[in-house]
């Protein structure tokens, strides 16, 4: 008898514990996948399967998505015997109450460790993680990646899944232009990831089969740099891994789900944003970090920030644009945009509620830590009209914008967007380029 398995997901880490571990294992029959009802993939009505291209030979219909409020009564129902959690960024607290929802309905509850889901690969892996969301991975991912090209290696980006659109287009994507974004289609939460790569001259894959992935960037790349996107482990086994900790936020250090895992395994971990951040913060934040992960070497960092043109922020009326993920999921109250807003002399950063509607509104209502900021919200055209139509509503002189992408591309404002800027500045020895040429015996 085939033990009968429900995943709780959110169309990412879930995907690849099920292709890793699930797929052709004719010991188990996963059921379905779980995702949250406020979980917007552009499925706005519907849940979308998990299509046989991806699920393989035992699954010749494919893998049904239910609503995750619903696991008891799934549980019962399809007569499951064992649940797996699969999604990051989680309270320890949030994941143990799916737990106990488990096991009163009559199914084991599981998590699977790194190294049953983690793809060995032929070329060697520098991997970036993170304690919380909005740590500042992307921005080490591309200062590694800037390590080893200017080093004369070819370098090539993995990302963690987003997978909002047709799953059977995206087993793998690789993107290296901004016409390579448009024709997939792809959200504002992919572009914010994406582009800032292209921004650079550099190529970044992602997906939904990270075995194929690395098959492909395998051919183009001399190093793979893995960039944890939504915060989970790294799918490959890395060479090095390192791990953002954020002192703006040193109380998630060990709350969270799987932070917590990447922090236990780092060999370096950058305290990035110390620019922003109080000496008791930082202090507190490496004492956490000593106390799990002692042989970690810790970086210290700073994320400086800058912009264009300064001068249209000074004296003006502001409304501040955040990165999505950062301040949603990420649960930050504001992020680089506010910073800017307030360093450059924006003499008011003016709510945002009044001019927001339909989801974007209810994501204010939602996230109700936000302090005067709205996040670059976009997982549909419509998502996106609202976003375009609260900026131009806004009572404003000028929207400063702390998402990585360039929003003019994607809408049109009546009033100037001021990008904010920010990278990864290391400040302590060994630094990232000392510790990456080591363990890799490049020579400097």
């Amino acid at each position: 008898m085939r033990k009968r398995v429900i995943i709780m997901g959110a169309a990412g880490m879930d995907y690849h514990l099920f292709n890793m571990f699930f797929r052709d294992n004719e010991e188990y029959e996963v059921v379905g996948f779980t995702m949250a009802a406020e979980q917007n993939l552009g499925t706005v009505g519907k849940l979308r399967k998990y299509p046989p291209v991806l699920a393989g030979r035992l699954y010749p219909d494919g893998i049904p998505t239910y609503y995750e409020h619903e696991l008891a009564e799934l549980i019962r129902k399809l007569k499951v015997d064992e649940v797996y959690f699969a999604y990051s960024d989680v309270k320890h607290e949030f994941v143990m109450h799916r737990a106990s929802e488990a096991l009163v309905a009559g199914a084991r509850f599981g998590l699977l460790p790194p190294r049953l889901l983690q793809i060995r690969a032929n070329k060697p892996v520098v991997a970036v993680c993170a304690v919380r969301t909005g740590c500042g991975k992307s921005q080490t991912s591309r200062r590694v990646y800037e390590i080893l090209k200017n080093h004369g290696l070819r370098v090539v980006a993995i990302r963690e899944p987003m997978p909002y659109g047709e799953l059977e287009k995206q087993i793998w994507q690789r993107f290296a232009t901004y016409q390579d974004l448009d024709r997939a289609g792809v959200t504002i939460e992919e572009r914010e990831e994406y582009e800032p790569y292209i921004e650079q001259g550099m190529v970044i894959y992602a997906g939904c089969d990270y075995q194929e992935i690395l098959r492909q960037a395998e051919k183009e790349a001399d190093v793979i740099v893995w960039d944890g996107g939504n915060n989970e482990i790294s799918f490959y086994v890395p060479d090095l891994l390192i791990v953002l900790a954020d002192p703006l936020r040193q109380e998630h250090t060990l709350a969270y789900h799987p932070g917590e895992v990447n922090l236990r395994q780092a060999d370096v971990v950058v305290i990035n944003k110390e620019d922003s951040a109080t000496p008791e913060a930082i202090a507190s934040l490496m004492q956490q970090i000593r106390q799990v992960n002692p042989q970690a070497v810790i970086v210290h960092a700073d994320s400086p920030l800058s912009v264009d043109e300064p001068e249209k922020i000074r004296d003006r009326r502001v409304l501040v644009i955040e990165d999505g993920p950062t301040v949603t999921h990420g649960e930050m109250p504001y992020g680089a945009g506010r910073i800017a807003a307030e360093r450059f002399g924006a003499r008011e950063i003016i709510d945002p509620k009044p001019y927001a509607r339909g989801t974007l509104a209810k994501e204010l209502e939602r996230s109700r830590h936000l302090d005067r900021v709205l996040p670059a919200m976009g997982y549909s055209p419509e998502q996106l009209k609202e976003l375009e139509e609260a900026i131009n509503r806004a009572e404003c002189d000028v929207v400063v914008s702390g998402t990585p992408i360039d929003l003019s591309r994607l809408i049109r404002t009546n009033k100037p967007v001021i990008r904010v800027r920010y990278r990864l500045q290391e400040k302590s020895r060994p630094d990232l380029e000392e510790l990456i040429l080591a363990r890799l015996q490049l020579k400097k």
